[in-house]
């Protein structure tokens, strides 16, 4: 019942259509108790000779309407149910996304895509369908039992004790069964949510699976999870069905009971033929609904089983300020950050995790492109999630101008830094869409400028449709090259002071490169720029490298002065002259190519 409440308390910006379906409900259980009463008054009068033919016109006519008003009354309300049920179901989907879009990137890091998205689909659809069942059913159940009981009472409260005990003893047998049912749908919940995320991930990685041939095996993988939800299926089945059997059984003895009470008062003659039949009916009308239970339970299970997950993501914790400023907190303007970056003594570790790098201070003057060297796994890219604050540092502290970023709102942060990735994530939509996502508000024209100075706009112009043109699921119609230009445009249409490149032309051809090449010039332009180095001619180029080694910064300096020092940088410079396998292999540990 708790969770039920939690559901109403969650949802109650739909109180109407409650109140709405509550009334249609009672006025649909009110008009279906005419029918035994009418046909009660109707046999004892035909039996005593007490009732006109016109009075029998009328109870029919009465009879009739009562039934038309029913079927029109509860179809109004079963229409508001399935309005409600659908707003229910946008409802709790926007504020699942709008919670998932808040959280850490930590949340990310724990959950498959596919699993996040089950969950949604699985918990959504699950309420919507019990509070529309409940509605449709449960109301016009609750109404009907006590306008029915308390007919009934007037009549017999022989009967009416032993229709009222029937309620406190299904409910409890029920209960009794459902804490083992709730687990055996727990597990189907992880069966489906493992295989919903291993299928997000194989679609998305269907290039892969198909070079690999391994079609069959993440089939194989894929049905072999689901297939594990018979054999827990059929005990949740036999355990649910058999607890139905012994709640029913329960239920018929009383029937039977209440049979042979109702007989009985009839052969002493302490009731008449007409209400013998009508609490005859108004019983059948109880018994009906009741057996609705079972059906209703097996919804709610359903629905509160899966609204755990639901509700347990609804209570993670945000990111801080991602969207609220706080008083003590500063929103930088794009136009007036100068762009000096400094990392103070910063230590990382992933949760549970050993740390990753020490101790690391460095200072990015503004304008400064600033390579960062390392071999794989010592942090690079951490580094760069750090100061987008994706992440926050285990000690120590990163500032911006001077102000610690803890101190900065995380928008407001996050508008101010251009990122480009080695693998550039595009959406499925237009080319112009795309490069406008870089700025909701910007013209057609400024599209067109950022893709010129992007070096898109040749090959974006030979498309039929131009800008306009669709370019499949993450971008599966484009090139690797032209991808790279179209995320670039976009980053340049964002216009902001602070860059990181996670270095955008390491997978690409030599042609592809130069192009790519080209663009970024154009983008690095007066912006404070960190660059996470694969390609030895960044490296070169920058203005400061800070290079990496065994979880601390080895070495911050210019190209030209650390070539001297006999550093990492040295190193590298001179397995680059060597140019044999064995420096190739060396050089990879570094992922420089």
């Amino acid at each position: 019942m708790k969770e039920l409440l939690n559901i109403f308390k969650f949802s109650k910006h739909l109180w109407k259509y409650y109140l709405l379906i509550a009334v249609l409900t009672l006025v649909t259980a009110i008009l279906g108790q005419a029918a035994p009463l009418i046909t009660q008054r109707v046999i004892d009068g035909i039996s005593k000779g007490s009732i006109s033919y016109t009075s029998l016109v009328v109870l029919s006519i009465l009879y009739f309407g009562a039934g038309a008003g029913t079927t029109f009354i509860s179809n109004i309300s079963g229409y508001h149910g399935d309005i409600m049920a659908v707003k229910l179901e946008i409802f709790l989907a926007d504020k699942f996304y709008q919670k998932i879009l808040a959280l850490p990137q930590s949340y990310f890091d724990e959950e498959l895509t596919g699993t996040i998205v089950n969950r949604l689909n699985r918990s959504t659809v699950g309420l919507s369908t019990f509070i529309k069942a409940f509605s449709n059913n449960f109301f016009p159940f609750i109404a009907t039992t006590f306008l029915s009981l308390g007919i009934v009472f007037y009549y017999s409260w022989q009967v009416g004790l032993l229709l009222t005990s029937l309620f406190p003893i299904y409910v409890l047998l029920t209960t009794r069964s459902s804490t083992l049912w709730q687990k055996y749908e727990n597990i189907s919940n992880k069966l489906k949510d493992t295989a919903a995320g291993r299928f997000q991930e194989s679609i998305s990685s269907i290039k892969t699976i198909k070079s690999f041939t391994s079609e069959s095996r993440e089939h194989k993988f894929f049905v072999g999870t689901l297939n594990k939800l018979i054999p827990n299926t059929k005990k949740q089945s036999f355990y649910w069905h058999r607890k139905d059997v012994e709640r029913r059984f329960i239920v018929d003895v009383i029937f039977g009971i209440i049979f042979l009470v109702i007989a009985g008062q009839l052969f002493n003659g302490s009731i008449s033929i007409g209400k013998a039949v009508a609490l005859l009916q108004f019983s059948a009308m109880i018994r009906i609904p009741l057996f609705t239970v079972s059906f209703l339970v097996d919804n709610f299970q359903k629905a509160i089983t899966s609204s755990k997950d639901y509700f347990l993501t609804m209570k993670e914790v945000e990111e801080i300020s991602n969207s609220k400023i706080s008083e003590t907190q500063k929103v930088l303007q794009s136009s007036k950050i100068a762009g000096q970056i400094k990392f103070k003594d910063v230590s990382f570790a992933y949760q549970n995790a050993e740390p990753i790098f020490s101790k690391i201070s460095f200072i990015v003057q503004p304008g400064q492109k600033v390579a960062i060297v390392g071999e794989s796994g010592q942090g690079k890219t951490t580094l760069a999630h750090l100061l987008l604050k994706f992440y926050t540092p285990s000690s120590g502290a990163i500032k911006l101008d001077g102000v610690n970023l803890e101190d900065i709102q995380t928008s407001s942060l996050r508008q101010s830094i251009g990122l480009v990735l080695q693998e550039p994530a595009l959406f499925s939509g237009t080319i112009y869409e795309n490069i406008a996502y870089g700025n909701p508000k910007a013209t057609e024209k400024d599209v067109q400028v950022a893709a010129k100075a992007a070096n898109a706009a040749g090959f974006i112009l030979k498309f039929k449709h131009g800008y306009k043109s669709f370019i499949g699921e993450r971008g599966v119609k484009l090139s690797g090259g032209q991808k790279q230009r179209i995320a670039i445009a976009r980053t340049i249409l964002k216009d902001a002071p602070i860059l990181i490149l996670d270095e955008a032309t390491s997978s690409l051809d030599s042609k592809a490169e130069h192009e790519v090449q080209v663009a970024l010039d154009n983008l690095m332009k007066h912006k404070t720029t960190i660059i996470i180095a694969h390609r030895f001619s960044t490296i070169s180029s920058a203005d400061l490298i800070v290079t990496l080694k065994g979880g601390k910064v080895d070495e911050v300096g210019p190209p030209a002065e650390l070539a001297k020092t006999g550093g990492v940088y040295a190193e590298l410079l001179k397995l680059q002259t060597v140019g044999t396998k064995k420096a190739k292999k060396a050089l990879e540990k570094f992922d420089i190519n």
